[in-house]
């Protein structure tokens, strides 16, 4: 690790009214006090591995070089590994549930994964429901600190590590595109499965006329590439902040406008 500047990075759904998080900076510190903590993400839904797994990768070009913990970990205390994985010079550590994997191959190939089973380098007294503060990030703190990877687990070989299935993205041919919902924000854009590849193969100009639709409900919009280039209320489809296809409403909700689910189908076609 960088002894310079050690660092962790934190993405979770754990939210930020329980507590949770601060015990993993706690447990962090009383480990590796010279160790920088990041918090990248805590209000991943849920249970959601997919969308964690898609916002870790979407953050991955940001990361610093260091030890990165994600963990949205509905099977915990169950069957699933808990695992930690290096990918050239980055080591990510959390479930092995399909969480980790797109971030990590965002370095490259899995060069060695290590399923956590040495419980000296646990948390003492561990809870079978927390293994975030008790195995997570204590293992964490400790490769910031300088323990190799190797000795905190035993080697597995990475084609045995869950991977999850990418998010549907269908090219129609009557040249409409479906897309799966992948998460509405804070603001209510709806952000779709689709990127900005699928954008560029539909040839969607500036200003040109579309429909958004969802079963038998639809839409009117405009694509664009800032919400200002509709008017106050109308919907724009663009490329967001995260190279994702999305919908927006130009000082409104867009799932207001057309209620949404996480996981629906959503067509955009060009209006006739």
């Amino acid at each position: 690790m960088n002894e310079k500047q050690p660092c962790i990075t934190l993405l979770t759904d754990y939210g930020d009214e329980s507590g949770f998080v601060g015990t993993l900076h706690l447990v962090a510190f009383g480990i590796a006090p010279r160790t920088t903590v990041i918090d990248l993400d805590h209000s991943v839904p849920a249970g959601d591995v997919r969308l964690g797994a898609l916002r870790l990768e979407r953050l991955a070009r940001f990361l610093p070089t260091g030890v990165h913990v994600a963990i949205v970990d509905p099977g915990v205390g169950g069957t699933r590994r808990p695992i930690a994985i290096r990918a050239a010079d980055q080591v990510f550590v959390g479930p092995d549930n399909g969480l980790l994997l797109w971030g990590a191959e965002f370095f490259g190939s899995i060069d060695v994964a290590v399923v956590l089973d040495k419980e000296e380098y646990f948390l003492e007294g561990r809870a079978r429901t927390f293994d975030g503060r008790d195995i997570f990030v204590p293992v964490a703190a400790r490769l910031v600190e300088g323990t190799r990877l190797e000795e905190v687990g035993s080697t597995i070989e990475p084609v045995t590590l869950v991977r999850l299935e990418r998010p549907v993205v269908r090219h129609q041919p009557d040249g409409s595109l479906e897309a799966e919902v992948l998460q509405v924000d804070g603001f209510g854009n709806v952000q779709l499965s689709a990127d900005a590849s699928d954008a560029g193969e539909l040839r969607l100009r500036v200003g040109e006329r579309l429909v958004v639709e969802r079963g038998s409900n639809e839409v009117t919009a405009r694509y664009g590439s800032a919400y200002a280039d509709v008017e106050v209320g109308e919907v724009v489809v663009l490329i967001d902040s995260d190279a994702q296809l999305a919908y927006s409403v130009n000082g409104g909700r867009a799932e207001e406008l057309m209620p949404v689910e996480l996981g629906d189908l959503v067509t955009i076609r060009r209006r006739n």
